[in-house]
């Protein structure tokens, strides 16, 4: 029986950095998905005022707010370059945002961190449900260091303001994950047939989803 454990190590990595996208999608607000009702890039989306309140306003932290705190804490230290490979690397976000007008780069950008971040999410499925109990059974070969520099691909470009190095990372991030698809569906091929059709089926429908840019 072979060991599952570069399978479970390769996960593990790809879920750090599917929790550093998903955490980077809310610092932005964009975390329902292109053109969601409200959001800042839906065209009847019309900001209100804040309701004004007599005596102090205290803000009450979000989700991950005190990861991200942390974060910017860190952002403009030289510690950070050695954090960049670190198990936490779903605490590394940057300033927060300033949505500003919802441009076509801006929806573009939107449109390729989301499809990115549900692609990661279907990998991930994919590996625990098809894969995990295949390799129990067959071996087949993991290459753990993709997944590794997916991870730190992540971490980095949430440390980015936007323009021209968070698209360089947003871009080196797509194609870092079709890799790992592609030599997942290059190590299932030399299987016994039936034994992998699923698995690579649903590899194949994760590419199809993750078009050269």
């Amino acid at each position: 029986m072979a060991s599952p454990a570069p399978l479970v190590a390769s996960i593990s990595h790809q879920m750090v950095a599917l929790q550093t996208l998903q955490l980077l999608q809310q610092e932005w607000g964009w975390g329902d998905g292109p053109g969601a009702p409200g959001g800042p890039c839906d065209p009847d989306h019309v900001p209100t005022a804040p309701t004004r309140r007599s005596g102090p306003v205290r803000a009450r932290p979000g989700p991950g707010r005190e990861r991200i705190r942390g974060a910017r804490a860190r952002a403009s230290s030289p510690e950070v370059e050695g954090l960049r490979g670190a198990e936490g690397g779903a605490e590394l976000l940057p300033f927060p945002r300033d949505r500003g007008p919802c441009t076509l780069a801006r929806m573009a950008m939107r449109s390729a961190l989301a499809r990115v971040v549900d692609s990661t999410s279907e990998l991930v499925s994919v590996e625990q449900t098809l894969l995990g109990p295949l390799q129990q059974e067959r071996s087949f070969p993991i290459h753990l260091k993709d997944s590794v520099e997916f991870r730190n691909i992540c971490s980095h470009l949430a440390l980015q303001i936007e323009g021209q190095q968070f698209d360089r990372d947003l871009n080196a991030a797509h194609q870092c994950l079709k890799t790992i698809v592609k030599k997942l569906i290059q190590s299932l091929a030399n299987l016994p047939s039936d034994t992998h059709v699923v698995a690579c089926a649903s590899l194949r429908q994760i590419l199809k989803n993750l078009p050269d840019t």
